[in-house]
This record gives structure tokens, C-alpha cells and sequence, in this order.
């Protein structure tokens, strides 16, 4: 079933240890398939429903990267019986170029295969699945750091229509004039956090605001934070750790909007985690909405004390807004946007604004995975 030893070394030679890594690895996942097909039929497996379920979930799991190297096994046969033709000295000349096309297209099948196989086998991020909650506040530039907020919020929103992500603001705090000040949303949707998750950081603006009559161009900035949502069994929260308040719902300028104690503050004691949410009438919903919001602060805050020990140079500053250096700069005049992580200039601007954000998540993802890559 698998294959020959010599075969396999000599296939590889002069191949990069990376490489070498990377086919080991491949070829264990598939043993593992086929061992799992086989306990699939023991009837001691069988005969537990428990044991039999975790089974087949890891075979399921598994299956597509176990067949790919059960085609990549096919074509390194095919590509040896060509190597065979092509140093036989007994092969016509027919024979010898057919031989040499099938080499050179089976070589390039192979390569793909293994591309393929080199993303699958990245380990995969378990939070990639989850919902997460988007923190945008206005940072330095006054009222246009404010409007910015609000064309980001709604870049965000567009892109999550596009993905099949539902968005629900939690907790906004409004200029009055289109902007936010703060905004916190929940995003909802299978892979929401693995979509958004490479947003967070300072994101600087370039332009002529509309209010500045002598034409000259201003910079502001704007802070995201993008949070996996917690799941109950991540953080433990004792309920005699909190405070919470209730208060009248107020909207942009402070006014009332309505007269009941409908919005919900919840206080942290043992962290100073505070959170709050007015956007639903119910004060119950607001209450879930904000006690979903605390157990993500939670998460993230203890994730970055553990960030913070292995690597103290790379601490984790998601959710904090402390990031020293800007990760993307949108420049209006030129429409233009910029990615400094990896040095993606796009002359596009207007239609990143409309949510067209595939191109450079795409790239941020390509990095990653290179990266995951040579670690493995």
C-alpha cells in the first residue's frame, strides 16, 4: 500500500528536510486512515456508540488528505515506470517520447498535489470557527477619526454579507454625524473569526476631510480589536464576581431612547472587566449579549498573559488598541490601500470601502500558511 523504502529515498533525493518533513507527515496521516478503516469493522468498536462516533469522526477528518496521497502513491509509480522506459536503451524512439511527456505532466500533478497537501497539513487554528466580537474605536483625529470608524464598521458589515456572517451591534457609542466614537459588534456565521481575525491592529487614514477648506490632507487612525467568542466551558465566570447594573438606553448626543432599564452593565470584579449592551430592548437579551462580550475579553486577556511569558518581544495586543505601528493605511487622494504586514498595495480603494476584502486576507492567509509551514 505504501511505498518502498528505496523508492522513497531515492524519488527524494536531494529534497529539503522541510520537504522530507512534509511527506512523512503526509504519509502518516494516511496510515492513519486506513487503521481507522479497519477498527471501523472490530467489533469491539462496534459495540460502542461512544467509541465508535469519535472513530469515524477522525476518519471523516482525515479522508480527503488520506486519498490525496493515495493519488500522489499512483503517480510516483507511474512516474518510476517512465524513468524505467526513459533509461531502457532498448526503447524506440516513440517510446521514449511518450515517456518524456508522461514525465513531465505527471511531475507537475505531483507537484500540485503536494502544494495541496502542504495547506491541509498546516495545523489548523480551532478558534477559526468560532463567532468573535469587533471592537472599532476612533483613535487620534478628532471627528474624522470618528467618521472613519463608521465607513470601517460598515466595510466590515458589507464583508460579512459577502461571507454569509451576521452582524449584530452590541454596544455603540455615536458622534451624531455618521461616525462612532466606539462600536462593538458580534459576528456571527461558520468561520467568522478565521475571516476577520487578521484585522486587529491600527488602521491609519489619508484625506481631505470634508470640513478643511484649504484642501490639505489629514491623517487620523483607528483601532480594531477582533475577539473569538468564549464558549462557557473556556472561561468559568462565578456569579458572586460580578456587578451588575441596569440603565436607561441613551443614543448619539446622550439622549434617552427609551425609559425602561433595559441596557445592562456588567463589571468583572476580580479583572475590572467591564462591559455593557443597550442595543436590544430586552434587558434579558442584553444581559446574554454582554455576559457573551465579558467571557471574550476574559479569553483574550488570559491568552495574552500566556503570550506574554512565551514570547515577551511578540505580546499579543489584540482587543487593547496598543499597537505601536500601524498594520494598514487607506490613502484617498491616490485610492489606494496598503498593507504593511505584507507589503500589499492595492489601487482599489473604493472597493475595499465596499467590502472587497478578499485579496488582501487571501495574501495575509498565504502568509500564514508559508510561515505554519517552515515551522513544521
Amino acid at each position: 500500500m505504501f511505498l518502498d523504502r528505496r523508492c522513497w529515498c531515492g524519488m527524494h533525493e536531494g529534497m529539503s528536510l522541510m520537504e522530507a518533513a512534509l511527506l512523512k507527515k503526509w504519509e502518516t496521516v494516511a496510515v492513519r486512515y486506513h487503521e481507522l478503516t479497519n477498527q471501523l469493522m472490530e467489533p469491539s468498536v462496534i459495540s460502542q456508540p461512544g467509541l465508535l462516533h469519535k472513530v469515524n469522526k477522525e476518519r471523516t477528518e482525515i479522508e480527503p488528505l488520506a486519498k490525496l496521497f493515495d493519488v500522489y502513491q499512483d503517480y510516483t509509480r507511474q512516474l518510476e515506470e517512465a524513468a524505467h522506459i526513459l533509461g531502457d536503451p532498448s526503447a524506440d524512439g516513440e517510446m521514449q517520447k511518450m515517456a518524456t511527456e508522461e514525465t513531465a505532466l505527471l511531475t507537475r500533478q505531483r507537484n500540485e498535489l503536494e502544494e495541496r497537501a502542504r495547506v491541509q497539513l498546516i495545523p489548523k487554528d480551532p478558534r477559526d470557527e468560532k463567532n468573535l466580537f469587533l471592537e472599532i474605536r476612533a483613535g487620534t483625529g478628532g471627528d474624522e477619526a470618528a467618521l472613519f470608524a463608521g465607513e470601517l464598521f460598515r466595510m466590515y458589515t458589507k464583508y460579512a454579507d459577502r461571507k454569509g456572517l451576521k452582524v449584530e451591534i452590541v454596544e455603540a457609542s455615536e458622534t451624531g454625524i455618521g461616525g462612532y466614537k466606539e462600536v462593538i459588534a458580534l459576528v456571527e456565521g461558520k468561520g467568522a473569526y478565521g475571516q476577520l481575525k487578521y484585522e486587529s491592529g491600527v488602521h491609519r487614514v489619508q484625506r481631505v476631510p470634508a470640513t478643511e477648506a484649504s484642501g490639505r490632507i489629514h491623517t487620523s487612525t483607528v483601532t480594531v480589536a477582533v475577539m473569538p467568542e468564549a464558549d462557557e466551558v473556556d472561561v468559568k465566570i462565578d456569579p458572586k464576581d460580578l456587578r451588575i447594573d441596569t440603565f436607561c438606553s441613551s443614543g448619539a448626543g446622550g439622549q434617552s431612547v427609551n425609559t425602561t432599564y433595559s441596557a445592562v452593565r456588567i463589571t468583572h470584579i476580580p479583572t475590572g472587566v467591564v462591559v455593557s449592551c443597550q442595543d436590544e430592548r430586552s434587558q434579558l437579551k442584553n444581559r446574554n449579549k454582554a455576559m457573551r462580550t465579558l467571557r471574550a475579553r476574559i479569553l483574550e486577556a488570559e491568552q495574552e498573559k500566556q503570550e506574554a511569558v512565551i514570547a515577551q518581544n511578540r505580546k499579543a495586543q489584540v482587543g487593547t488598541g496598543e499597537r505601536s505601528e500601524k498594520i494598514r493605511t487607506y490613502n484617498f487622494p491616490q485610492n489606494r490601500v496598503t498593507d504593511h504586514r505584507v507589503g500589499l498595495t492595492l489601487h482599489k480603494l473604493e472597493l475595499v470601502m465596499e467590502g472587497d476584502l478578499d485579496e488582501i486576507v487571501e495574501t495575509l492567509k498565504s502568509q500564514q500558511q508559508q510561515a505554519e509551514t517552515v515551522k513544521a
